[in-house]
């Protein structure tokens, strides 16, 4: 399905350089946005926003304070609106609890949350502006704790009540503001969990992905496109009375309710 609402639109999405952030980017291109792609890894995102008509890459470390606002002034630079975001930077480290250190929990923090802290306030006039949208893409480890996630758990956690704290100001403001908690995608951080299975069980590679989707009862593994695909709902007029939602696509890991 695609959204003809969405094109001309134009979005920022962080996290844009691989994975489920770069299908996110490819997507909207796709529904006819224009879309400032932040990473940063600047030369893949070049690489990127080269194959995708309308696609501009901003090289950004969101743990910088001032990146924010930066790469909001790009995009309205380059497109002189702003009519959603998608907070999807931020990577965390796994682990065992005493072994993370001080460093550990500051990174996850300070990509994750407070990048998109720092993004969705400086975005926010410009989309209260056009009646736009955030999208936030957290995790189902924010609703599933795990001893070894205990960083990216709790970070997840904090971003989905950000997301509902958010959309509480956006039904005054007019800016809609959901949640999406992939959970495990084909992506590089799927695959090196894949390999560290093999290893450690000595597994070939099919037997160990089989195996880490068993530990989840899920049937597969999802594919970044289908999360893009639930954020080109969420940004366009068909989800114009979702606020505040906080979306599973995670194959049926999620079983509470």
């Amino acid at each position: 399905m695609t959204y003809p609402d969405l094109s001309g639109q134009a979005a920022i999405v962080t996290g844009a350089s691989r994975g489920i952030g770069l299908a996110i980017g490819r997507r909207l291109a796709a529904e006819g946005m224009r879309v400032l792609l932040v990473a940063r890894s600047a030369d893949r995102l070049r690489d990127e926003a080269a194959a995708l008509p309308g696609a501009v890459p901003h090289g950004a470390d969101l743990r910088d304070p001032e990146a924010a606002a930066a790469s909001v002034a790009a995009a309205l630079t380059q497109f002189g609106r702003l009519d959603l975001l998608v907070n999807c930077a931020g990577a965390t480290r796994r682990g065992d609890f005493l072994a993370l250190d001080e460093e550990a929990w500051a990174d996850g923090y300070a990509l994750k949350l407070f990048g998109a802290v720092r993004m969705a306030r400086a975005a926010w006039p410009h989309l209260r502006e056009r009646g736009g949208a955030i999208v936030n893409i957290a995790g189902v480890g924010g609703r599933i704790a795990s001893a070894d996630f205990a960083i990216g758990g709790s970070v997840n956690a904090a971003l989905m009540n950000l997301t509902k704290a958010l959309a509480d100001r956006g039904v005054a403001d007019g800016v809609r503001v959901n949640c999406i908690n992939p959970g495990s995608i084909r992506t590089d951080r799927l695959t090196g969990r894949i390999a560290t299975l093999e290893r450690e069980r000595g597994l070939d590679p099919a037997a160990a992905a089989q195996a880490l989707a068993a530990e989840t009862g899920v049937a597969r593994f999802g594919e970044p496109e289908e999360i893009a695909a639930v954020v080109a709902f969420l940004a366009s007029r068909q989800a114009a009375y979702l606020q505040g939602a906080i979306l599973d696509v995670d194959g049926g890991w999620v079983r509470a309710i």
